[in-house]
C-alpha cells in the first residue's frame, strides 16, 4: 500500500476545471492529487522572427513556481533557472503534438503554466492541464472561421511512473519521487504512441526489461488521463 492508499496502478484523483480565468483565450486548472496547476493559452497575432512568411504558426510554453506552491518558499528568481526552462521546453514540445502548425496560420499560442501548490508530478500535470486549454482556445479560432478544424489534433497524456525494489508505481506524489530508484515522465499521444519520454535510473541501472514494464504501465496512464481531458472537454461541447 502507498502513502495515500493508493494500488500501484491506480492515479491520484483527477479532476480539471474550465476557464477559471475570464480574460484568456483558453483556461484550466489541474487538480492531479495535491498537485494544482493553472494553465492559460493567449493567442497572439504574429509568430517568432524565424518563422515569419511562412505561413505556419508557432507554440511555446511557460512554467513557474508560485512561492509558496513548495513546503519552504521558492524565490521568484528560479524561473530564469534551468530546472525551470527545461520543463518549459517539454512542455511546449509536447503540446505542439496537439496542433497542426500548418494549419494555424501566423498566430502564435503561447500556454503560461503555474504551479499552485506542488506534489509531485508538475510537469505532467502542466502538460495535461495545457492541452485542455489549448483546446478550448483553438475552439474559439474554429467556431470563428479562423482556422479549420482540423487544426486541433485528438488529446495527448502525460504521466509519471517509478520502479522502488521492482515495485512499479504510477502517478507519483512528491513523497514517492524522492525515494524511488527509476522514475520516468511520459507523454503518450491517442494512438498509444510516444511522444517524450524523460527518465533516471538512481543508484544503479535498470534492465531494460523493467524500463519496457515502466513504459507499459505510463501508457497505461496516460490513456485514463486522455480519457478525462475528453469528458471534460465533451462537457463544453468540444470534440477531440
Amino acid at each position: 500500500m502507498r502513502p495515500d492508499g493508493r494500488r500501484p496502478n491506480q492515479l491520484r484523483p483527477l479532476t480539471i476545471e474550465l476557464s477559471p480565468i475570464q480574460y484568456a483565450e483558453g483556461s484550466a486548472l489541474i487538480h492531479m492529487g495535491d498537485t494544482r496547476v493553472l494553465c492559460a493559452v493567449s493567442i497572439e497575432s504574429q509568430v517568432p522572427a524565424w518563422m515569419r512568411n511562412t505561413g505556419r504558426g508557432w507554440l511555446t510554453a511557460e512554467y513557474a513556481l508560485l512561492p509558496r506552491a513548495t513546503l519552504s518558499r521558492t524565490p521568484r528568481s528560479h524561473i530564469q533557472q534551468g530546472r525551470a526552462q527545461e520543463i518549459r521546453r517539454l512542455i511546449g514540445r509536447s503540446l505542439r503534438r496537439a496542433v497542426r502548425l500548418d494549419l494555424l496560420g501566423e498566430l502564435t499560442l503561447t500556454i503560461d503554466c503555474d504551479v499552485i501548490q506542488a506534489d509531485g508530478g508538475t510537469r505532467t500535470a502542466a502538460i495535461n492541464g495545457g492541452y485542455v486549454a489549448v483546446a478550448m482556445a483553438v475552439q474559439t479560432l474554429i467556431a470563428a472561421g479562423t482556422v479549420p478544424r482540423e487544426t486541433l489534433m485528438p488529446p495527448i497524456g502525460a504521466i509519471s511512473v517509478g520502479m522502488k525494489d521492482d515495485e512499479l508505481l504510477l502517478d507519483l506524489a512528491y513523497a514517492e519521487d524522492v525515494d524511488v530508484d527509476m522514475d520516468l515522465n511520459v507523454v503518450v499521444d491517442d494512438n498509444g504512441d510516444f511522444v517524450e519520454v524523460q527518465g533516471t535510473a538512481e543508484g544503479h541501472p535498470v534492465p531494460r526489461q523493467q524500463l519496457d514494464r515502466l513504459l507499459d504501465l505510463a501508457a497505461q496512464g496516460a490513456r485514463e488521463v486522455i480519457t478525462t481531458e475528453r469528458e471534460v472537454l465533451g462537457c463544453a461541447g468540444i470534440r477531440v
